[in-house]
């Protein structure tokens, strides 16, 4: 019983804040122009807010689930973004660092 609830809890969504950004490389952006950079950015930290909500929910959703029945009900029925958080994070950092690259304001 007690391996169930180790399993379980192990299992459960991560909070936004705590998934690590993937590497993803300057070089995608490195043909983009400022305000093509700006404007990629606005697009993907729109994206990042959005899946981070996904994310938040079913991580609560997690919680709720394997306190009532034990069971962490929104990542084992395809709920959990980190894979989503951790790529659009990783695009942020990408576009703000080729931003301060190019010395755009």
């Amino acid at each position: 019983m007690m391996g169930l609830a180790a399993l379980a809890v192990t299992s459960c969504a991560k909070r936004p804040d705590a998934i690590v950004p993937v590497d993803y490389p300057m070089a995608a952006y490195s043909g983009k122009s400022c305000s093509e950079l700006a404007s990629d950015l606005v697009k993907e930290k729109e994206k990042l807010s959005a899946v981070s909500k996904a994310q938040h929910d079913a991580a609560t959703g997690d919680a709720f689930g394997v306190f009532l029945i034990g069971v962490p009900m929104s990542s084992t029925f395809g709920g959990d973004k980190e894979g989503e958080v951790a790529v659009s994070k990783g695009k942020v950092q990408a576009l703000e660092a080729s931003m301060t690259a190019k010395k755009c304001k």
